[in-house]
């Protein structure tokens, strides 16, 4: 990862929520991998570091209020969505983000009724230019769907963006190196979280 300046960068946690990758998953097989493969504990890992590095921390939850108002429904995606068990409405546990990882009083959490992305039609890019932010860390999940929308939208935004490998996660599990080597290779930074661990933490 090339050098930058931790004020200029921030580390974004995509839809690492209870109702999506906790126990009570609405989506428990991506849960499985999230949890198994160790995702979570690495973007938790992340988190910590990159807070003591000066990284701004900021966590992307997706949810929709009970009455659906506002929720796509132009993809089956979308109406699936609607009939799961766990559904991810505004202000229930479903979408608190799941343990390891923490929130902290400086962290942003941005938060969406549409669409696939955090990027689109949030405040999200809107903070990150108030921050200064030029470098996103992207992790999370899902490799399938979620976080290449994201790394798509913010490099057509003019971010320069970094893909941990090992921090972001998708069903199957072989579907998340396909992504990475066939489409975030060509337009992203990929790195592994032992490298942004190793920058983001001070020498002893």
């Amino acid at each position: 990862m090339p050098e930058s300046d931790p004020a200029a960068t921030a580390l974004l946690t995509v839809e690492c929520q209870n109702g999506v990758v906790g126990e009570e998953s609405a989506l428990p097989e991506l849960a499985k991998e999230a949890r198994d493969s160790g995702t979570l504990e690495r973007v938790a890992a992340l988190a910590v570091a990159a807070r003591a590095a000066g990284v701004q921390v900021l966590h992307a939850v997706a949810e929709r209020r009970p009455d659906g108002l506002g929720a796509s429904t132009n993809a089956r995606l979308f109406r699936a969505a609607g009939r799961l068990p766990v559904r991810q409405l505004t202000g229930s546990r479903a979408v608190e983000v799941a343990a390891p990882i923490t929130v902290t009083e400086g962290d942003l959490v941005v938060r969406r009724l549409h669409g696939l992305s955090p990027m689109a039609g949030t405040d999200l890019d809107a903070l990150l230019r108030n921050l200064g932010v030029r470098t996103l860390v992207v992790t999370g999940v899902s490799s399938n769907i979620a976080i290449p929308n994201t790394v798509f939208d913010a490099v057509n935004l003019g971010y320069r963006v970094v893909v941990p490998a090992d921090a972001i996660a998708g069903v199957p599990a072989s579907c998340t190196a396909e992504v990475i080597r066939n489409s975030l290779a060509l337009v992203a930074e990929i790195t592994t979280t032992e490298t942004l661990l190793a920058r983001w933490t001070p020498a002893r």
